[in-house]
């Protein structure tokens, strides 16, 4: 981690240098290792995993590598607008992507059940996990929205961030806290994993509707804003010859222009579930339609059936 004025000014060639944050690196090798496990488990038993579902997560994870792992969590140290880069990153696209990997259901189909008498394994804990008051609450639409929004307004216009950032500890949990209040945000709306709140495709367009206005008020609000709203962001600390307050107006402009990237792509994915969960339910409605033609045919050969036995059971009682 350079400091003070050894930081060239902030461009794209000093954002593309590696410089691994080892947290999150370890972190992102082993969710790539989980999940690349899990599929092949589910190869050797002949099972198929969609390859649009690996190709989503292994972007995902390798989205958090970028931001986290580079020049430009280095300049996030020092420079709202590269901080607030990896804000958005980690709290609108990739837990876009990594919900389109559908882990859950992975883990699910993966794990191999206990077994009748044996201790709880790791797919009962998860299935109990699921179906957790606890986790109820944390996926319910009237917990993480105002988490989502929390996450922004709750961070930068109180002492909370400068405080976070002192340490190393609290600048990795604040990063580990826009992913997951991303992920709890998108949970319920991408729908691709089970979870225990399921809305119908319109209530996710509206959740997903709702979390957006507020998103953008802010970076109004930041782009606005005539004197800092942080103080981690000093003169002494930033690059040579950075304008705080251009740099500041910068963020603003980044979160306000993210919100709409993410929207769209949710919203396109959920137009297509929305499509093939009609032709699906269309699909079963004649199959069941078909089914019960069977049922009634079966039922009347049944029936038939039984009188002929009733026949010829007759004249040996008489």
């Amino acid at each position: 981690m350079h400091h003070g004025n050894e930081l060239r000014p902030f461009s794209l060639h000093s954002v593309l240098t590696w410089s691994p944050d080892w947290p999150f690196l370890l972190g992102c090798l082993l969710a790539l290792g989980l999940y690349g496990a899990g599929v092949v488990r589910m190869a050797r038993r002949g099972d198929r995993w969609p390859i649009g579902r690996t190709v989503a997560w292994t972007l995902g994870v390798l989205t958090v590598v970028a931001v986290t792992c580079s020049g430009l969590n280095d300049y996030g140290m020092v420079l709202f607008s590269a901080h607030m880069m990896q804000h958005m990153v980690l709290s609108m696209l990739v837990p876009i992507l990594l919900l389109l990997g559908a882990p859950i259901t992975l883990a699910l189909r993966a794990l191999r059940p206990a077994g009748k008498g044996r201790p709880r394994g790791p797919r009962e804990l998860l299935v109990a996990l699921l179906h957790s008051r606890y986790v109820k609450i944390i996926s319910h639409p009237a917990f993480t929205i105002p988490l989502f929004i929390a996450s922004l307004y709750g961070l930068y216009f109180t002492p909370l961030f400068d405080t976070l950032m002192q340490t190393r500890i609290g600048h990795i949990a604040m990063m580990v806290h826009f992913l997951a209040a991303g992920l709890l945000f998108f949970w319920p709306i991408m729908g691709v994993d089970p979870g225990p709140n399921r809305p119908g495709h319109v209530m996710r367009i509206i959740e997903l509707f709702m979390g957006m206005p507020f998103h953008a008020f802010f970076g109004v609000a930041v782009m606005m804003a005539t004197s800092p709203l942080v103080t981690t962001f000093s003169s002494a600390m930033a690059p040579p010859g950075t304008d705080l307050m251009a740099d500041q107006k910068m963020a603003g402009g980044i979160t306000w222009a993210f919100g709409e990237i993410p929207t769209a792509v949710v919203l396109i994915a959920l137009v297509f579930q929305w499509a093939k969960s009609e032709q699906r339910h269309a699909v079963r409605t004649d199959r069941a339609a078909e089914r019960d033609g069977d049922a009634e045919l079966v039922a009347y050969n049944a029936y038939l059936a039984s009188l002929d036995q009733r026949g010829k059971r007759s004249p040996q009682a008489g």
